[in-house]
């Protein structure tokens, strides 16, 4: 039966940390049996923060592809809201997951971009989460891929920032993660433009104005869903 990693969440805005138990939830136990396997990093917007479960992007993207007649599990999942980079990679040694998987997703750095933690850092760092997301694929880079850090300088809680300063920190730290990508051989699911066209559709954004709705992160899933398809017929 596989297994839904999931840690207890908060706003990204809060930039707080707890130390809380994962909480493991798992699939009905009529669901069938499937050939392939995933695991999907993250933060906020791996989780759905304010979205329902299955809302959420990874999980609309495993229903997408069986549809598509590809055998793919829901998702595992390691993700919180707030966690930067380094957070998740020190979430993911803590959780003590030794599986291995057929897809392995990667959605990370709002938070540092948020923070205003360094390019350098995020760099080193994002650079380590795709040797063990590497590693979680049983060391085959053609079976993960990234998404983009959605903009959420076009949010309604965002209404009173500058927008134009987020979008230039954001096309930076996405820049890093793409070419990194490049580097690794990994597949970059530019998400980014998505977001930006969601800016004043309130049926876009979750209800605590931050956060993204199930029908934007279908949106999400939908531009994954080829890549993930070719990288599993791999």
């Amino acid at each position: 039966m596989k297994l839904f990693l999931i840690l207890a969440s908060f706003l990204l805005a809060c930039g707080e940390r707890f130390d809380e138990p994962i909480m493991i939830l798992t699939q009905p136990s009529s669901s069938p049996a499937q050939k392939y396997s995933f695991l999907s990093l993250g933060d906020s917007y791996t989780i759905g923060e304010s979205a329902s479960e299955y809302e959420r992007w990874s999980v609309q993207l495993a229903d997408m592809l069986r549809r598509d007649s590809v055998s793919l599990s829901n998702p595992d999942i390691i993700a919180r809201t707030g966690w930067t980079t380094a957070e998740l990679q020190d979430a993911i040694k803590a959780s003590g997951n030794q599986k291995t998987y057929d897809l392995v997703s990667l959605l990370i750095g709002v938070n540092n971009q948020y923070r205003g933690q360094s390019t350098d850092r995020y760099r080193t760092e994002f650079r380590g989460l795709l040797e063990t997301s590497i590693r979680f694929a049983g060391g085959r880079p053609n079976r993960v891929f990234v998404l983009s850090i959605p903009d959420w300088g076009q949010s309604p809680f965002a209404k009173n920032r500058d927008a134009k300063q987020i979008a230039a920190e954001i096309d930076t730290f996405n820049a890093i993660a793409q070419d990194e990508c490049l580097k690794a051989n990994i597949a970059f699911v530019n998400i980014t433009p998505i977001t930006r066209k969601a800016a004043g559709n309130t049926a876009q954004f979750a209800s605590d104005g931050l956060h993204y709705s199930g029908r934007q992160m279908q949106q999400w899933a939908e531009a994954a869903l080829p890549v993930a398809k070719k990288l599993l017929a791999q």
